[in-house]
């Protein structure tokens, strides 16, 4: 603990609270649609689907928003990108407080949208809280920042009671007080030391342009205005949405998309950290649904998880620096594919259920540490790109979660088959990393050919 406390003491340890608190405060904003689905489900009569759907659309909108926001991060000053950030994330409860009438699904769905802007903080809220510390603690640092997950905590121990007792509209705006807090903190605390490059209005524009853009394309969705309606519009929006941002990046930033590792990288990320938010946007009607949990006790449960995989993830990092992130990532994704397994073929008894869930969130944590212990090693030129691409596939995998889980128990009433997916995926990860745990361990690989190239282009482009 004293050489862990040395460490923190190494560099801005006040920017790295700061980076904490925006981040948790945005993961908080970011799922609260997940434990208070239960009572907009009941009061707006929604399907199983449309509930699956609509916690899924706040993950879907951070994980489109990280690349636009970690290509602003490389232009602009971090601490302003987070108190813009802050402000946006308040205008849904906001809205809520002021105007208590039942919104439509279409506005509800449209209000996700920017709560996705919490969810973007990752790739703010990271890549600051390391600029202030070298490079040999990063594993610790960026755990520590990322631990920003536990604000999923709150969402199930918060919001539910309170919904219970004054409707979930004013539940909500209950978020307020947090968001002030973390903006307070990150104007007298935080500090940005990355160099920062490239037009600062472009990187703006790219933003804002994908948020409203990411809000017609959810109402086109939904309105069935894309050519296809129904689950192949809900299942295509990611696509859509990634193809828009990438299109955005400058061309020498795309570059980076040719390089297996990034792909590899995205599909881990998918399947660690999009299965810690989307499932904590979903265990609470699982939870309901499958073993008839009140709402507020499955509120609790969630909390309870959510908080396992947050702590978990700094020692997941702490461990990677210690014997290795591949090492570290391939038994996580072990421990993930085995516990999606035994959902994929039987309904474990309710004490049963909870505990595969518990070591499920510990395998979350764990890998989410380890891919971000080896990410600056791998990247060290581009780690803000690459930290908001990552993060960006992370949430992706998060949305297609609760919209699986929710599809799967609408059409075959049971959540097997959409268990089965998620543990393929994970056991072509546990191959994958295995193959490439040599050239991502540290020290062995630190600049690839390809980034080299891009380097030198934007020198002589000087």
């Amino acid at each position: 603990m004293t050489k862990i406390l040395d460490h923190l003491r190494s560099g801005d340890w006040r920017s790295l609270c700061a980076s904490f608190l925006y981040f948790d405060t945005g993961f908080t904003v970011w799922l609260l649609f997940g434990p208070l689905a239960p009572y907009i489900g009941q009061h707006m009569h929604l399907a199983p689907a449309a509930l699956g759907f609509l916690v899924a659309v706040p993950v879907l909108s951070g994980a489109i928003l990280r690349v636009p926001l970690g290509h602003l991060y490389q232009a602009m000053d971090g601490r302003h990108i987070a108190l813009m950030g802050i402000a946006l994330s308040a205008l849904t409860p906001l809205y809520l407080l002021l105007d208590p009438a039942v919104p439509t699904f279409t506005g509800l769905l449209l209000m996700g949208v920017l709560l996705g802007v919490g969810g973007a903080s990752f790739a703010v809220a990271l890549p600051m809280a390391g600029s202030g510390y070298a490079p040999k603690v990063q594993g610790l640092v960026l755990g520590l920042a990322a631990a920003g997950n536990i604000g999923a905590v709150l969402d199930g121990v918060l919001f539910p009671p309170l919904a219970r007792h004054y409707g979930w509209q004013w539940a909500m705006a209950a978020v307020l007080p947090l968001l002030a807090l973390a903006a307070l903190a990150v104007f007298v605390w935080a500090r940005d030391r990355a160099p920062k490059v490239g037009s600062r209005r472009r990187a703006l524009a790219g933003f804002f342009g994908s948020l409203a853009f990411l809000g017609l394309l959810v109402a086109a969705a939904h309105g069935g205005w894309l050519g296809v309606t129904g689950h192949p519009a809900i299942l295509l929006l990611p696509v859509l949405g990634i193809l828009f941002v990438l299109a955005l990046l400058p061309t020498d930033q795309r570059a980076v998309l040719r390089e297996t590792d990034a792909w590899g990288f995205f599909l881990i990320y998918g399947i660690t950290f999009g299965g810690f938010v989307g499932m904590s946007a979903y265990v609470t009607l699982f939870l309901i649904s499958l073993y008839h949990i009140s709402k507020v006790d499955a509120g609790l449960i969630m909390a309870f998880l959510a908080f396992t995989g947050a702590t978990l993830r700094p020692l997941g990092g702490f461990i990677s620096d210690r014997i290795s992130g591949p090492r570290t990532l391939r038994y996580a994704l072990m421990g993930i594919a085995f516990i999606d397994l035994v959902f994929t073929v039987s309904v474990p008894s309710r004490p049963l259920g909870v505990l595969l869930l518990f070591i499920l969130y510990i395998s979350f944590g764990m890998g989410n540490g380890a891919v971000f212990q080896i990410v600056p090693h791998r990247w060290p030129q581009r780690r803000g790109l690459m930290t908001g691409l990552i993060g960006a596939a992370g949430g992706i995998g998060g949305f297609y979660l609760p919209v699986v889980l929710g599809l799967a128990q609408q059409i075959t009433a049971s959540y097997q088959s959409g268990f089965a997916v998620f543990a393929g995926l994970a056991l072509a990860a546990v191959v994958l990393v295995s193959a490439r745990s040599t050239r991502w361990a540290p020290g062995v690989s630190q600049v690839p050919a390809l980034e080299n190239r891009i380097e030198e282009v934007a020198i002589e482009g000087e």
